[in-house]
C-alpha cells in the first residue's frame, strides 16, 4: 500500500479512469452531506487563512495490471461518495460559468476536459469516473448533457440539482467554489493486488462521509474478493436483483434489519442491530468451512429477500395474504418476521398451502394485539418469535403452531377469551397507539367490500368536554363526573362517523335522529345505537361487552381439541398433581406461616408470576423459574436461577451452588428462617426475575 497526500483535481486529472466496483453500495449521499461539502469548499475559497481542505481519502486498486503504454482503470474500494459528489458539483458548476472563467483553469470547457471526461476515448471510456449500474446511466447523462434515463437514480438527480440551485441562487458563489475546489486535498492510496488484501483495508478505513451500513458491509464482504467473472455474474444474478426489488428508497431504508431478520432465521439468534455485519461474516465462515459455497449463500439471501418484500414492502400478489401482511404491518409486528418469513420459505415450496399460512398470519395478527390489549410485557417477542421456528411438526404444520401458541405460559401467553375480553372493555382504545386500526378491523371483519377508516373520524357519544350540558347530566345522574373520565375513551363509548363536527356535543337523542344520524348510518359499528333511548353508563358498559365479545372473534384465539393438545405435551415436563399438602414441612407452624409470606410477597412482584408445586419443590415462574422453594424443617432453601456474580448481595448471604447436585434450579441459594429477613431475600428473588424479564436464562 502506497499513500500520500494529493490535490484532489489534479489526482483527477491524471487519472485515467475511476470505476466504482459492482459490490459496492450505490450512491447515498443526502442533502445533508451535500451542504456540508458545500460549504466547506465555499469557506475554503473565501478565505486566504485557509490554504488547504482536507476530503479524506481514496482508495482503490488497479483493474488489471498496467504497462507504459496501457492504463487500466482504478476501482475505488473506499471514496466513492465523495468522488461522485465533487463530479456532481462540477457538473453543475459547468452547466453555470459556460464560457466565462471566472478562476484562471475553471471554464465549462477546461472542466469537462480535465476533470469529467476524457476528450480522446470515447463511450463509456470517455467518463473520469464510472458509478455502479444504478447510478451510473444517470451521471452519465449528466455529464454528457443527455436526457435522464427513465428508471433515473434519485440520489444522483437530485443532489445535482441542489448544487445547480445553489450556484444559480448565487452568482458570486461560482468564484468562491472554483477557489475552494482548487484547495480539496485527500490521501491518495493505492493498493497492490500483490500484497494487500481490498476488503481488510475496506474494513479499517475510517473516512469522512456517510457511515457504510451493515448491508453495504456484507455486500463488500460477499462480492470484494471474487474472480471478477464470478463476481459479476453473482452481483447480476441476484444482489442486483435484491437491489431492484427493495427499490431505492426501502434498499436504504430495510435493507439492514432484512439482513438481522435472516440471520435470526439462519443462526437462530437475534445480532444486534450494529453486529449484524460481524454476524453475518461467522455465518458465512461456518457454512463455508462445512462445504457451502458462496453462490448458495447469496442465492439464499436473495430468495429470503423475496420473502421479506412480500411481508414488508407490499410486494405480496395473493390478495388475501397481502391484506394480513398490511394489517401487520401497521400493528408493527416486526418481531414476527424472522417466524414469518420462515414459513414464507415453506409456502414457497409447497410444504404449507395459502389458507392455511394465511391462518397462521392471521393468528401472529391476535397474539399481538391481544397482549397489547392486555398490556403483557412485550420485552420476550423477540425470542419468542425467533425460536418459534423450533417447535414446528411440518407435516401438521396449522396444528403445531396453534398448539405452541397454547402451551405458551406467563408473559409469552395467547392471551384468552376471558381476559381478552375483559380488558377490551376497561382500556383506553382512543389513545391506544394502534387507533385506527382496530376500528378498521372491527368495521371490516367478514366484509367483501372494505370501508375506508381514513374517511371517518372517531365521535365520543358521550362528548369529551368537561362541561357537559345540563341534559348529559341529567342523563348520566348524580355521579356523571365519575361515570364520563372512567368510560369516555373506552370500548363502548367510542364510534366512526363523517359527521363530527355535527354531533359536537348534542345529546344522545339528537345525534340519534338527526340527518346522518345513528338511525342513519352504514357503518357496522354503530349497529344498534338507533334504536336506544338514551345513552347512559348501563348503556356503555352494554355495547361495550357486545363489542368485547365481537373483538374475541375479530381477533380470535387458537383452538385445538384437548386430546391432541395433550400430544404435544412435553414428556420431560413435571407432573402438576401436587399440592402444598404434599410437602410435610408446610402443612402447618412457623414454616408454613414464613412460606405463606413469602409466596403473597413474591407472586406481588409481577403479574407474570406462576407458581407451581412439585414433589420436592416449589416453583416460581415468569417464562421459566427463576426461584425454586425446597421446604425443610428450619428454613426455606431457596434456588434462584441467576448466577451468584450477577447478584447485588451486601449481606453476602446467597451460596454459589454451582456443580452441586440438589434440587432446584440456578447457581445461588440462599436460606430463609427468619421473617425479618424476608424482604432483603425478596430484593434477591427479585433481581432474578427481572434478569429473566430481560431475557435472561432459558428454560432447563
Amino acid at each position: 500500500m502506497k499513500a500520500t497526500d494529493a490535490n484532489l483535481l489534479t489526482f483527477i486529472n491524471k487519472a485515467p479512469q475511476f470505476v466504482i466496483p459492482i459490490y459496492q453500495r450505490t450512491y447515498s449521499w443526502t442533502e445533508k452531506e451535500c451542504r456540508q461539502l458545500w460549504d466547506d469548499v465555499r469557506r475554503a475559497g473565501r478565505s486566504d487563512h485557509i490554504p488547504v481542505h482536507f476530503l479524506g481519502s481514496v482508495v482503490y486498486v488497479e483493474e488489471t495490471l498496467s504497462t507504459n503504454t496501457s492504463r487500466s482503470p482504478q476501482l475505488v474500494i473506499d471514496g466513492q461518495q465523495r468522488l461522485t459528489s465533487v463530479t456532481l458539483l462540477l457538473t453543475a458548476l459547468s452547466r453555470v460559468i459556460k464560457d466565462a472563467e471566472p478562476v484562471d483553469g475553471f471554464s465549462a470547457k477546461k472542466i469537462r476536459n480535465r476533470y469529467l471526461l476524457d476528450p480522446d476515448e470515447d463511450g463509456e471510456r470517455a467518463f473520469k469516473l464510472l458509478l455502479s449500474k444504478a447510478d451510473r446511466t444517470t451521471l452519465n447523462a449528466l455529464v454528457a448533457g443527455h436526457d435522464l434515463p427513465e428508471a433515473v437514480s434519485l440520489r444522483v438527480k437530485e443532489n445535482f440539482g441542489l448544487f445547480l440551485k445553489w450556484l444559480e441562487q448565487d452568482p458570486e458563489s461560482a468564484t468562491d467554489i472554483c477557489t475552494g475546489l482548487n484547495k480539496l486535498m485527500i490521501v491518495d492510496v493505492a493498493l497492490s493486488r500483490e500484497h494487500d488484501n481490498p476488503q481488510l483495508i475496506f474494513e479499517s478505513m475510517n473516512s469522512t462521509g456517510k457511515e457504510l451500513s451493515q448491508a453495504d458491509l456484507i455486500r463488500n464482504f460477499v462480492l470484494m474478493g471474487l474472480e471478477p467473472k464470478l463476481q459479476t455474474r453473482l452481483y447480476e444474478q441476484y444482489w442486483r436483483k435484491m437491489e431492484e426489488g427493495f427499490g431505492q428508497g426501502a434498499y436504504v431504508a430495510h435493507f439492514d434489519s432484512f439482513m438481522r431478520h435472516y440471520l435470526t432465521i439462519v443462526t437462530g439468534a437475534i445480532p444486534r442491530q450494529g453486529d449484524v455485519y460481524v454476524a453475518y461474516k461467522a455465518y458465512s465462515h461456518e457454512q463455508t468451512a462445512e462445504g457451502r459455497d458462496v453462490e448458495a449463500l447469496v442465492r439464499e439471501v436473495w430468495e429470503f429477500s423475496k420473502y421479506y418484500g412480500a411481508l414488508v414492502l407490499g410486494q405480496e400478489k395473493d390478495r388475501s395474504l397481502g391484506l394480513a401482511f398490511k394489517d401487520l404491518r401497521e400493528l408493527k409486528v416486526d418481531v414476527a418476521y424472522p417466524f414469518l418469513m420462515e414459513i414464507y420459505r415453506d409456502y414457497d415450496q409447497g410444504v404449507i398451502v395459502a389458507a392455511d399460512f394465511l391462518e397462521i398470519v392471521r393468528l401472529v395478527e391476535a397474539y399481538v394485539f391481544r397482549r397489547a390489549i392486555c398490556a403483557v410485557p412485550t420485552n420476550s417477542l423477540n425470542k419468542t418469535f425467533a425460536t418459534f421456528g423450533r417447535e414446528l411438526k411440518k407435516d401438521r404444520y396449522l396444528e403445531s403452531v396453534k398448539a405452541h401458541f397454547l402451551r405458551m405460559r406467563s408473559y409469552r401467553r395467547f392471551p384468552r377469551d376471558e381476559e381478552f375480553i375483559a380488558r377490551m372493555q376497561e382500556r383506553d382504545l382512543y389513545n391506544f397507539r394502534n387507533r385506527s386500526y382496530w376500528l378498521r378491523k372491527f368495521e371490516n371483519h367478514g366484509r367483501k367490500e372494505r370501508v375506508s377508516v381514513d374517511d371517518y373520524t372517531i365521535e365520543h357519544i358521550l362528548p369529551q368536554n368537561e362541561n357537559l350540558s345540563r341534559e348529559w347530566r341529567e342523563v348520566l345522574g348524580v355521579g356523571w363526573a365519575a361515570i364520563q373520565e372512567k368510560w369516555l375513551h373506552t370500548l363502548g363509548n367510542l364510534t366512526l362517523t363523517g359527521y363530527n363536527s355535527e354531533y359536537s356535543d348534542k345529546p344522545f337523542t339528537l345525534k340519534r335522529d338527526m340527518e346522518g344520524g345513528f338511525k342513519e348510518s352504514p357503518l357496522r359499528v354503530n349497529q344498534g345505537l338507533g334504536q336506544l333511548d338514551t345513552w347512559n353508563e348501563a348503556e356503555i358498559k352494554a355495547r361495550a361487552d357486545r363489542m368485547a365479545r365481537h373483538a374475541a372473534a375479530v381477533w380470535s384465539a387458537p383452538d385445538l381439541p384437548q386430546d391432541v393438545l395433550e400430544t404435544y405435551q412435553d414428556p420431560q415436563e413435571p407432573s402438576t398433581d401436587y399440592s402444598i399438602n404434599d410437602h410435610p414441612h408446610l402443612t402447618s407452624g412457623i414454616m408454613r406461616q414464613l412460606f405463606d409470606d413469602f409466596r403473597r410477597e413474591v407472586k406481588a412482584l409481577d403479574a407474570c408470576v406462576t407458581e407451581q408445586f412439585l414433589k420436592l419443590y416449589v416453583a416460581y415462574k415468569a417464562e421459566t423459574n427463576f426461584v425454586d422453594v425446597v421446604p425443610q424443617a428450619k428454613a426455606l432453601r431457596l434456588s434462584l436461577n441467576i448466577d451468584p456474580h450477577e447478584l447485588s448481595d451486601p449481606r453476602q448471604m446467597v451460596v454459589d451452588v454451582t456443580g452441586v447436585g440438589r434440587w432446584g434450579n440456578g447457581n445461588s441459594e440462599v436460606k430463609l428462617s427468619e421473617a425479618e429477613d424476608l424482604p432483603y431475600v425478596i430484593g434477591l428473588v427479585r433481581q432474578s426475575l427481572e434478569r429473566q424479564l430481560g431475557g435472561g436464562a432459558d428454560d432447563d
